[in-house]
């Protein structure tokens, strides 16, 4: 590979930080800081630049979750992972989409650092144990343990099925009709019994500041939002990999909602007030393995 190792590995990673932090400011930081220690490195004796930035990229990441858990503990409301405007190519490839959506990257802040750390490393990018044990201070042996418990975790809460784009498609045309129209029984026909909403808005917009749970109670607080006012956009772009829905009222971006879809209905609704983590919404995100 010719040119700077770094710069022909940035795309991958800023996804490493991002799926082990949930927020793209804080995995730019990551990269920078990944950037300035390649910048003193003794290059001539890294035979494998690729394994050797994953490992900074994963330790400064490490480092930041410390600060990260603290800050989250004053955050008002419900906080979700920053979304990500992203191209076509992160949505076909599978295992990517499915690893940077919203409904997986909830499920990863319910792991440990580390736990969550070894999982992104091996199951999305096929770093090897030995490697990750490298980053993550831990032996070989170890980090398989952690691996198992880590895969065995998120199988219990992640959505039971990869769904394709064109039934994603499908599903969020059915609900954003069934919106329009503000009828609760035709919502709660393209909900699941069981449906979650969670809504972040940091506290500066409003939003509920716990989840919403059950066909019936969703669609009633959703069919209040048939009558929107003249001038609100809605379009639905890729977010993280998956069909979202973009909201502009009075000219200003203000909401990003994704969803995830299980056997034909919403499962899960994913909407994102915080104008603080709307900010990448108007460029796609470089995302690559």
């Amino acid at each position: 590979m010719t040119g700077d190792p770094f710069v022909a590995h940035r795309g991958l990673l800023f996804t490493v930080a991002y799926e082990m932090l949930g927020s793209a400011a804080d995995a730019d930081d990551v990269v920078q800081e990944t950037w300035l220690r390649w910048a003193d490195a003794d290059r001539a004796a890294v035979r494998d630049p690729r394994a050797y930035l994953v490992r900074i990229v994963t330790r400064q990441a490490l480092n930041r979750l410390r600060t990260l858990a603290r800050r989250r503990e004053d955050y008002v409301g419900e906080w979700l992972p920053e979304p990500l405007l992203t191209s076509p190519d992160v949505a076909d490839d599978v295992e990517l989409a499915e690893s940077v959506s919203m409904a997986m990257l909830t499920v990863l802040e319910t792991l440990g650092p580390t736990e969550r750390a070894v999982l992104v490393l091996h199951e999305v990018f096929a770093v090897p144990y030995d490697e990750i044990a490298e980053a993550v201070g831990r032996t070989a042996a170890a980090v398989r343990q952690i691996a198992h418990r880590a895969r065995e975790h998120v199988a219990a809460r992640r959505p039971r099925a990869v769904v394709s784009r064109a039934e994603q498609q499908r599903v969020v045309d059915r609900f954003l009709a069934a919106l329009a129209g503000g009828d609760v029984q035709e919502l709660m026909d393209v909900l699941a019994p069981d449906v979650v909403v969670v809504a972040d808005s940091g506290g500066l917009a409003p939003a509920a500041l716990r989840p919403l749970t059950g066909h019936l109670r969703v669609a009633r607080a959703l069919a209040r939002f048939a009558d929107l006012a003249p001038g609100v956009g809605i379009t639905t772009p890729l977010v993280n990999g998956t069909v979202g829905v973009r909201i502009d009222a009075g000219g200003a971006f203000d909401t990003a909602i994704t969803f995830a879809v299980e056997d034909g209905r919403i499962s899960r609704m994913y909407a994102m007030r915080n104008p603080h983590k709307l900010r990448r919404l108007d460029e796609v995100a470089d995302l690559r393995r």
